[in-house]
């Protein structure tokens, strides 16, 4: 019986200087789950429940103005108690006033900044000075290995199965996560098809320290988007989702909507770029997720959207995550000492 073996035999699952250790100590929170930061209809309420059930909640930058973004943060803050670990997620290539975003989340003691969709390097040195946590989302191992150089406290490593804007290298989870945790030495999260303990799990056995959560978040009683995006994403099949601008070296995921439909009939008309990005700003999103106008606007859902049958709240979801996880792992493990047995 080797060391592991051994180790796992009596119970000890959880080595003290884990990934998974080392990530809820830098976040300061009790479950390795993290909210995706899902732009401007992030809701203000989710991002509370998700940090009160022991993870990481966030509110999307976007592209909302200064003003927005503060009411949003005083918000969370004035519902969470003064300790409590929350971040803000900043799209860095789409923010209008991104330098004016970095200094308010300085100033609003936001405690982690998850940086996204851009050039990492300019802003962290600055927020860790001033004391914040810093996440950086990557959709290849080059990318992760500079977030890493440049000071990174986390990467999160995306695959292009998850719903919104997706690197157009379209690496899948699955590829890109084992090599992440190979390459570098701080935590990995795992983002793009994850939606339930099965799904957790597997992001352990790759080596990640935890998963971000986006489609399976906004299917929970907390996320106030409307009924018709939830009750579109709890029909869907796992061929519903379809991605835009691939002909222009951009990707976005999203659900197979008459809007969505629409546009992609367009792309392959030839529209052009500037015309297909308005059509997908954050005033489309907000009429489809949070209007639920979706002949008018679009609205984001990753690959994993056919899994998803049930509503739960973000309490419920976290519970059955672990046990789902807890009671696969144990089923594996079984399996392989069977194995073990017959050799």
């Amino acid at each position: 019986m080797n060391m592991e073996h051994e180790r796992m035999t009596r119970g000890e699952t959880e080595p003290i200087s884990s990934p998974r250790a080392t990530l809820l100590e830098s976040l300061n929170i009790q479950k390795p789950i993290i909210q995706g930061g899902m732009g401007n209809i992030s809701p203000v309420e989710l991002c509370v429940a998700v940090t009160q059930a022991g993870g990481l909640g966030q509110i999307g930058a976007g592209t909302l103005s200064v003003d927005e973004l503060k009411q949003k943060i005083e918000m969370v803050q004035n519902h969470l108690q003064p300790n409590a670990s929350f971040g803000v997620n900043i799209p860095l290539n789409v923010h209008p006033q991104l330098q004016d975003v970095i200094q308010l989340v300085i100033e609003k003691q936001v405690p982690i900044v998850s940086l996204s969709a851009g050039n990492p390097k300019p802003f962290i040195a600055e927020l860790k000075e001033r004391g914040r946590k810093v996440m950086v989302v990557v959709a290849t191992v080059e990318q992760g290995k500079k977030a890493e150089s440049c000071g990174a406290d986390v990467v999160i490593g995306e695959g292009f199965e998850a719903a919104g804007k997706n690197s157009p290298k379209e690496l899948t989870t699955l590829a890109l996560i084992p090599q992440l945790t190979k390459a570098l030495q701080i935590p990995v999260v795992a983002a793009g098809g994850i939606a339930d303990g099965q799904g957790l799990l597997a992001a352990f056995a790759m080596g990640a320290a935890g998963v971000q959560l986006g489609t399976r978040l906004v299917m929970t009683k907390e996320a106030t988007l409307h009924e018709r995006y939830k009750d579109a994403i709890l029909n869907a099949s796992d061929e519903d989702t379809i991605v835009l601008g691939r002909s222009y070296g951009f990707v976005t995921r999203l659900l197979h909507t008459p809007y969505a439909k629409s546009l992609l009939q367009r792309e392959k008309q030839g529209i052009r770029i500037e015309d297909l990005l308005s059509a997908l700003d954050e005033k489309s999103h907000r009429l489809g997720a949070q209007d639920g106008e979706l002949d008018q606007g679009h609205v984001n859902a990753g690959q994993i959207s056919g899994f998803i049958d049930s509503i739960p709240s973000v309490r419920e979801l976290f519970e059955d995550m672990e046990l789902v996880a807890r009671r696969r792992l144990e089923e594996i493990r079984s399996d392989f000492y069977q194995w073990e047995d017959k050799l």
